[in-house]
């Protein structure tokens, strides 16, 4: 039985309108991802837009819970249950039906369709909903229904918005396979499997603490966790033992030739988790880094990684299961079958980079699991995150194994130094949420006419603005800024990659940015002339369009030539088009050649001087696909999609605006090629004006170099320098040899002694010629460099340690150090003190010698 689509088809006969899964990165900016299948209704939810026109929607949403409040990956491995990555099918109800028909649907669907026993089904609800315990007893005894508090049986979106109580659907998995002391109705045990979740948004708290106002129109949202019901049907105690996980484990086992056992499995579990993670988050174009969600991703095939090492995986090895997950999702999810071979080299590579550090890591790990009784160094786990790539969960994993806390003040106080010195921040998506009175204008308006096509300047109506807030105003007076909703508009909101459009409203305000909000255009404007809901503008578009299109047509261009010469692996991986500058992210395992830049420019080029006429069609998506257009995931495409083609060299699906010729761009230039991230490399570029800028840029440089080497010809001008720079490290050389001071040894038990200035040259390198001259040596040299002293020991053959000797004379000048045994070196900062460290440094080592 295909669960999900049996799913999806029985609420289309209730009427249910089926939508796609949404992308794993959220619309949302206060989630790192999606999380639960009402994450993508949760505007319509919270009433931030209206409800769509079916108010009844089903889908099969793919969701991840690995940071934040919602984060299972500690558990992940241990337990029959948990996820990182999980589908979540779910119903939902916009203010149309509610209790009763949700619990019929809910129980139409567990005993009709999926021909559960009905003797194995229990139900809960909220301590306070009698309703739902009415409508439950048409369907089961009283004894089967269990009234919970809030803490089990109560949702709430945040201490704001909807809320509500829920009811949950239990599974009894059986007292002959369960029974712990928490295997019972309401424990925590496995034996009661929760496989449904209906949510009742009754109420609305519209003040933190606030009482909960009943809503005119409750809504339905329900959960159904996939991979705990495909358990269920295919006998499996675990959700790891059903058709889902067990070919990726029997993959695993198949690479490093041992078996698989439950009990001592948990390795096994882990990566068979993680790698549907982390090849659902790069299919759809989260790539690894160092910050935000690209370090969750980084986290969790790291974890895995050192489970695999655990198992006895000595180089990469995540990238051969990849293909086992693809046949077994591949017919849901299509993208991940396409994406699968950039996605392998991108696995492999973030592989190999932990490979070369986990064992010296693990090393550093077990020393100092020696010295440690109850708390871990938050030292040596920064060390271990900051030199040896360790996430911090990853070592607090480890020590979890061993029953040690952490020292995470410390570790976090290492961080926030670091980050202070970095200006770095990976946490959370890096955007602010953004509230306000939209739905009052899609309600009264819809979205609005966009003419920017065809027209640089229009005239518009002003429909509405919205002060910096975004709650409507009638006016915005001089000196004000807000945002404007005009009727019709030719400024094309930031979308793809692409900035948004500035100019003016004659007269009345400047225009500096558009975007987009739940479909709106809304232009930030910054008002000259106060400006009234009722004005008719004329709206014109900055002449940096012109400059903006060359820039999105050349990428397009780029991303053609990029798939002919490096291969039709590459996959777009981001990109920003500005008026003076594009960028372009794509999937490639390593660094683009000088050649391959020059090729890759020089074809672009041709293109351009080719004088190739734009084409733009809508199409049916399905017709556009066939068609070979090149799209991007994450995208939002609808029925029909805007097709932007060059004759045959660029096809591609595209809402943004372009040149009508390509020869209208002039030329394009690379200015640097460079790494995002492991498999992801980026080229940024120049056309138009912005090329004509870099050229003078760079002729007026080569002039400046000119001017400083003194030569028309600046290659042979820098030839003379470096021939010049080779002339005088010999002349240095030759002095320091000159002034090499003879240094006599004095002889303490049979060990030549050796403690004096060295006013030139390098000591280290002094020390080194003692230790060739003589069998026996303590020897301790001092060097004057401006107004601090730099110490350096050396003994062979005798009983001092070089270590001790310097860390006890270091002090006396005002500094410290260390070193080995045989060597070690010091600096000071009190030059005034060095007889006094010499006459110590000879008292100390002949009470060692003497």
């Amino acid at each position: 039985m295909d669960i999900r689509e049996e799913f999806l088809k029985f609420f289309e006969t209730k009427h249910h309108e089926r939508i796609a899964s949404a992308p794993l990165v959220p619309d949302d900016a206060t989630l790192l991802f999606n999380n639960a299948g009402m994450v993508p209704f949760k505007s319509i939810f919270t009433g931030e837009v209206p409800r769509p026109e079916n108010p009844r929607a089903t889908s099969c949403q793919t969701c991840i819970r690995a940071g934040g409040k919602h984060n299972d990956l500690e558990n992940v491995g241990h337990t029959a249950r948990h996820h990182t990555f999980f589908e979540m099918l779910g119903n939902f109800s916009f203010g149309d039906y509610f209790k009763e028909d949700a619990i019929a649907y809910a129980w139409e669907f567990i005993t009709e369709v999926l021909e559960l026993p009905v003797e194995k089904l229990w139900v809960t609800v909220h301590d306070s909903d009698d309703e739902a315990e009415a409508i439950w007893m048409k369907y089961v005894t009283k004894e089967r229904i269990m009234r919970l508090g809030d803490k089990d049986n109560f949702w709430a979106m945040g201490d704001t918005g909807p809320c509500g109580p829920c009811s949950e659907i239990f599974y009894d998995q059986g007292a002959e396979h369960f029974s712990g002391p928490e295997d019972y109705m309401g424990g925590d045990g496995d034996r009661f499997l929760e496989i449904w979740n209906l949510v009742f948004m009754q109420y609305e708290v519209k003040v933190a603490g606030g009482e909960r106002i009943p809503l005119a129109k409750p809504s339905i949202d329900t959960g159904m966790g996939l991979e705990r019901v495909v358990a269920i049907k295919e006998g499996a105690l675990s959700n790891y033992g059903s058709s889902l996980f067990m070919p990726l484990i029997r993959k695993v086992e198949e690479l490093i030739s041992k078996e698989y056992e439950y009990a001592t499995g948990a390795s096994y579990r882990v990566i068979a988790d993680h790698i549907r993670t982390a090849v659902f988050l790069l299919s759809q174009g989260v790539n690894f880094s160092n910050e935000g969600r690209g370090y969750v991703l980084r986290r969790i095939l790291r974890r895995a990684v050192r489970h695999g090492y655990l198992l006895g995986f000595r180089e990469p090895f995540m990238y051969k299961v990849v293909d086992t997950l693809v046949g077994i999702m591949k017919g849901q999810y299509e993208y991940i079958a396409q994406k699968a071979e950039v996605v392998k080299e991108q696995i492999e590579l973030e592989e190999a980079r932990f490979f070369k550090t986990i064992e010296s890591g693990i090393a550093l790990f077990e020393k100092e699991l020696e010295e440690t009784k109850n708390t871990f160094s938050g030292e040596v786990a920064f060390k271990l995150y900051d030199t040896f790539g360790f996430p911090l969960d990853l070592t607090e994993d480890m020590l979890r194994e061993k029953g040690l806390g952490l020292d995470t003040a410390k570790f976090e106080e290492l961080m926030h130094e670091q980050q202070q010195r970095s200006k770095a921040n990976w946490k959370g998506s890096g955007d602010d949420a953004v509230h306000g009175d939209f739905k009052a204008l899609i309600e009264e308006f819809g979205e609005n006419v966009f003419v920017g096509y065809d027209f640089t300047q229009h005239s518009g109506e002003v429909k509405a603005l919205l002060n910096e807030e975004f709650h409507k105003v009638d006016t915005l007076k001089a000196g004000e800024s807000g945002w404007v909703y005009l009727d019709i508009t030719p400024f094309y909101a930031e979308s793809g990659g692409q900035c948004g459009d500035s100019g003016e409203l004659e007269g009345f305000a400047k225009v500096s940015d558009t975007k987009k909000f739940f479909g709106l255009n809304l232009s930030s404007v910054e008002v000259t002339k106060d400006l009234s809901v009722g004005h008719v503008v004329d709206a014109h578009v900055d002449i940096s369009r012109n400059e903006i299109t060359k820039h999105h047509s050349a990428t397009h261009l780029l991303h053609a030539v990029l798939y002919d010469v490096l291969g039709d692996h590459i996959s777009q991986a981001g990109s920003l088009v500005e008026a003076d500058r594009l960028r372009f992210d794509f999937s490639h395992p390593k660094a683009v050649e000088h050649n391959e830049l020059a090729e890759i420019e020089q074809r672009v080029n041709a293109l351009i001087a080719r004088g190739i006429e734009r084409k733009t069609e809508v199409l049916p998506i399905d017709e556009a696909k066939k068609s070979g257009a090149k799209s991007q995931f994450g995208e939002k495409y609808g029925d029909e999609v805007r097709v932007v083609s060059f004759e045959k060299a660029s096809v591609e699906f595209c809402g943004g605006v372009h040149v009508d010729n390509t020869a209208t761009i002039g030329s394009f230039i690379i200015t640097k090629e460079s790494g995002v991230s492991a498999g992801v490399r980026r080229i940024e570029a120049v056309c138009g004006k912005a090329a004509y800028d870099h050229f003078c840029e760079q002729r007026m440089l080569l002039k400046r170099v000119e001017m400083e080497v003194k030569n028309l010809d600046v290659l042979a001008g820098i030839n003379r320098l470096k021939s010049n720079i080779e002339e005088l490290k010999l002349e240095v050389k030759e002095a320091q040899q000159a002034t090499k001071v003879e240094i006599k040894a004095n002889e303490i038990g049979g060990v030549a002694v050796v403690i004096e200035e060295l006013p030139s040259g390098d000591i280290k390198e002094k020390i080194d010629e003692l230790k060739n001259q003589n069998d026996k040596l303590a020897a301790m040299l001092f060097q004057v460099k401006g107004d601090k002293v730099l110490i350096a020991a050396g003994v062979k053959n005798c009983d001092a340690k070089a270590g001790d000797w310097i860390k006890n004379i270091a002090p006396i000048l005002g500094g410290g150090g260390g070193g080995r045994p045989d060597f070690a070196q010091a600096g000071g900062k009190d030059v005034t003190k060095l007889p006094e460290a010499k006459e110590a440094s000879l008292a100390y080592i002949q009470g060692i010698l003497g």
